[in-house]
């Protein structure tokens, strides 16, 4: 029976070496890159997902012994972890398969046979050491040249090209004591691997086999950014995450380098961190978040909202109470990402007395849904967990939306109903968004006027909230969240006597 359309959702990991209680999603983006400090699990995630798999045709077959391999002092009892995934065998569709392994005296569960089929390939930071480093010969080094003109090959030397900021004009397969090693051509010049760089050496062993990949498959590459300079290194993820978009294939890197975090529009941003005994999971942080996630708190008062909109919603609400530089704003991504966000803070032993979580209020709106989401985060009935759930549903406030609105929409009709003023700039935001009757996707009732208007997204959305804060409904609208912020002005702002 043919496997295809195979797709991971998510790690869960109870306890596998240093990860624990961890949950990753991979979805949205085909490429997640997992950034945190040394010695968190980043690398661990990975090798738990190349062994979670038994090849579907060419794949690479990984067992937990390569990884995990058992020593006086770790024996890997008591491992266990999950995976989420969908895939299609012949003409049925598997959605959201749960699948087990767990690690019991002298052996992993399932067997290796057992386990779901995919091609998954690993590229781990033994291949960024240069081969002339490894080459133990010290005589001269004879070899034949053979030269590859397959179509995928002319792909990989222009998008080597375009990484390394260099013409490779040829490929080449070099032959020498039954050992093959690559060879390319630059303006003229023909050199192997024996003369690479390392970085260009990693490039090439990255995209062939990114381009060489089946259909569908999984791609782990450790330290995408050892030895790559910035630009290439930003050069090469859009080009990996180009190819996993076209092929369905899924990539999942690991990174030190923050300058990631400019390519969020188009990857998956995971941060691990690892805090009492808990390993927590942030998607979409910033740098700031890394520092409080490190110890360092730049600000007193921290907002959790969904996106950049909610984002300059918040921003204007404490701007209007004279707070806005005493609170840092950070996304959590989805909606349910709120209630793991916050469930996890508790349970690392923090708090959050200073902390508000914002739903944007179009789902997870009722007390009792919120209740049952958080069940399945803080689980447990004994009274720690109680309280927990308590305090965690607590710091969770919505903005008041409609009953079947998004926000997006809302917020555009609010615009649409304001009446003209001496501001001209006002009048004309007015003008365009009465222009825009309906859109397919509803982010568009706000991305729309943006655009039209020639605005960057960040200018475009405080302008928006600007005027939006002029409606007579805005103090309804963002109440929860403005009555949190002043009562905390009391123990914040400087008052004179």
């Amino acid at each position: 029976m043919a496997f295809s359309q195979q797709k991971l959702h998510t790690l869960e990991v109870a306890n596998l070496k240093n990860l624990k209680n961890l949950e990753i999603s991979f979805d949205d983006s085909p490429v997640t890159a997992i950034l945190g400090p040394n010695g968190n699990g980043k690398s661990t995630i990975l090798h738990a997902l190349a062994c979670a798999f038994e090849p579907n045709n060419d794949g690479e077959n990984h067992k937990f012994s390569n990884f995990f391999l058992p020593s006086t002092d770790a024996l890997w009892d008591g491992s266990e972890m999950k995976i989420t995934h969908s895939y299609r065998e012949g003409a049925n569709v598997h959605s959201c398969i749960v699948r087990e392994y767990s690690k019991r005296a002298d052996r992993w569960k399932p067997r290796y046979s057992n386990r779901p089929k995919r091609d998954v390939y690993y590229i781990g930071i033994d291949q960024c050491v240069p081969m002339i480093e490894a080459e133990k010969k010290q005589a001269k080094i004879n070899y034949s040249t053979e030269e590859v003109n397959e179509s995928i090959i002319t792909t990989i030397l222009e998008k080597a090209s375009l990484v390394l900021n260099r013409r490779y004009t040829a490929y080449n397969i070099h032959t020498a004591s039954n050992k093959q090693f690559i060879g390319v051509e630059v303006d003229g010049l023909r050199y192997s691997a024996l003369s690479m760089s390392a970085g260009e050496q990693k490039v090439f062993s990255i995209l062939e086999k990114v381009y060489r990949a089946n259909k569908y498959s999984l791609i782990l590459i450790d330290e995408l950014d050892l030895l790559l300079h910035d630009e290439a290194l930003k050069k090469l993820v859009k080009v990996i995450h180009e190819r996993a978009t076209l092929e369905n294939i899924q990539i999942v890197f690991t990174t030190h380098r923050e300058s990631i975090l400019e390519l969020e529009a188009i990857i998956n941003i995971r941060h691990i961190i690892s805090k009492n005994n808990r390993s927590l999971c942030f998607s979409e942080t910033k740098p700031d978040a890394i520092n409080r996630l490190t110890g360092v708190q730049p600000r007193p008062l921290e907002i959790f909202v969904e996106d950049d909109l909610a984002s300059a919603i918040v921003k204007k609400i404490a701007g209007k109470l004279r707070m806005a530089k005493y609170v840092s704003i950070q996304r959590y991504g989805a909606a349910i990402n709120c209630f793991t966000t916050v469930g996890g803070l508790l349970l690392s032993g923090e708090n959050c007395e200073s902390s508000l979580f914002v739903l944007d209020g179009d789902v997870f709106r009722s007390d009792e849904e919120q209740q049952v989401r958080m069940n399945k985060v803080i689980t447990g009935h004994d009274q720690h967990a109680l309280t927990s759930k308590a305090t965690a549903l607590d710091r969770i406030k919505q903005f008041i939306l409609p009953e079947n609105e998004k926000p997006e929409k809302y917020i555009h009709s609010l615009i649409c109903d304001l009446e003209h003023s001496d501001n001209e700039e006002f009048n004309e935001i007015i003008d365009v968004a009465n222009e825009i009757i309906v859109t397919d996707d509803s982010h568009k009732y706000i991305d729309d006027i943006i655009d039209r208007l020639g605005w960057d997204k960040s200018t475009g959305l405080s302008k928006i909230i600007d005027i939006l804060s002029t409606s007579d409904t805005w103090s309804q609208y963002v109440e929860p969240i403005h009555s949190w912020l002043e009562a905390k002005a009391s123990s914040i702002l400087e008052h004179q006597n």
